[in-house]
C-alpha cells in the first residue's frame, strides 16, 4: 500500500482554482482529489515501471500547490514548451524526468513519464512520452519497493 510520507501543506478547493484560473489549467476530478487529501510530497514505495524497454525508475517527489520547494506552478514554468499540449508536470524522478498528467482527450486523466533525455524539438511528438496509468490513483497502486534479491 502506497504511503505519502511528507506531504505539503493542506489545500482548499479554492486555491485549487485559483490555481488553476492563474494557470490557465483544468486539473482532472481525481487529481483534486488527490491534492486536496494530500498536496503532492514524498511517496513510499516508490518504484515505478516505465516500460520492459526502459525499465524502472523512482518517483522522487509529487508537486504540490503553494508556498514550497516542489511547487507545481514553479514546474509548469520551468516545462511550458517543452511537453506536449494537454500534459502538466505532477513530479518528477532524481535525473530530472517528469511524470505527467494528461489535461485533454485522448489522454485525459492518463499518468505517463516524459524522458528528458529523449526530448524533441518538436513539442507535439509523444515519442519521448511513456504511459505509466490511467489515473493518479492506479499510478500510485502501482508503485512497490526494491525487493533485493
Amino acid at each position: 500500500m502506497t504511503k505519502i510520507i511528507s506531504s505539503h501543506n493542506k489545500l482548499s478547493l479554492e486555491q485549487i482554482e485559483q490555481f488553476e484560473s492563474e494557470n490557465n489549467v483544468k486539473l482532472t476530478e481525481l487529481y483534486k482529489k488527490f491534492l486536496l487529501k494530500w498536496n503532492g510530497g514524498k511517496v513510499r514505495p516508490n518504484l515505478f515501471m516505465i516500460s520492459d524497454k526502459q525499465g524502472p525508475s523512482v518517483l522522487n517527489v509529487l508537486y504540490g500547490i503553494g508556498d514550497m520547494y516542489d511547487n507545481l506552478t514553479d514546474f509548469l514554468d520551468i516545462l511550458d514548451e517543452r511537453l506536449p499540449i494537454g500534459f502538466i508536470p505532477i513530479g518528477d524522478d532524481p535525473a530530472g524526468n517528469v511524470i505527467c498528467l494528461g489535461t485533454k482527450d485522448p489522454y485525459y486523466e492518463k499518468i505517463y513519464f516524459w524522458d528528458h533525455e529523449q526530448e524533441s524539438e518538436d513539442p507535439d511528438d509523444m515519442s519521448n512520452m511513456y504511459f505509466l496509468a490511467n489515473d493518479i490513483s492506479e499510478f500510485l497502486e502501482k508503485l512497490y519497493e526494491d525487493v533485493e534479491e
